[in-house]
């Protein structure tokens, strides 16, 4: 995956589809972050990031990148089709990775307190 196609993915777009993109990842986020969470090496921060996104405070670009990267998340099908159970979310990491690190000032410590918090309600596979 180069890094254009991860630009392309991560742009923050308008108003309207982040409020789309918004809803898409509020309803499918959980399920997904559940079946690859063994997968993820950085998952507090991906729930930290999941809640920045979603929080109102967070900067109109930076909210539109982090749910240009959850929603490619969320997806069942992209690049790589998650169903893939080793390689499945390979593409995913490479977009969540350049988003958090493009972004990373902007999660603030209410954000991960909110992750720590909802890791510790989740029950997440073994």
């Amino acid at each position: 995956m180069d890094d254009v196609k991860i630009g392309e993915i991560l742009l923050p777009g308008d108003e309207k589809t982040q409020e789309k993109q918004e809803a898409k990842v509020r309803s499918r986020f959980w399920p997904t972050f559940k079946k690859a969470a063994r997968q993820i090496p950085f998952s507090r921060d991906l729930v930290a990031a999941y809640y920045c996104a979603t929080d109102r405070e967070t900067p109109f670009r930076v909210r539109g990148i982090l749910l240009a990267a959850l929603g490619y998340f969320v997806l069942p099908i992209d690049m790589i089709p998650d169903m893939l159970v080793v390689v499945g979310f390979t593409d995913d990491i490479a977009v969540l990775t350049t988003a958090i690190a493009l972004i990373n000032r902007h999660i603030k410590d209410r954000h991960y307190d909110a992750a720590d918090a909802a890791l510790a309600d989740h029950e997440l596979p073994a």
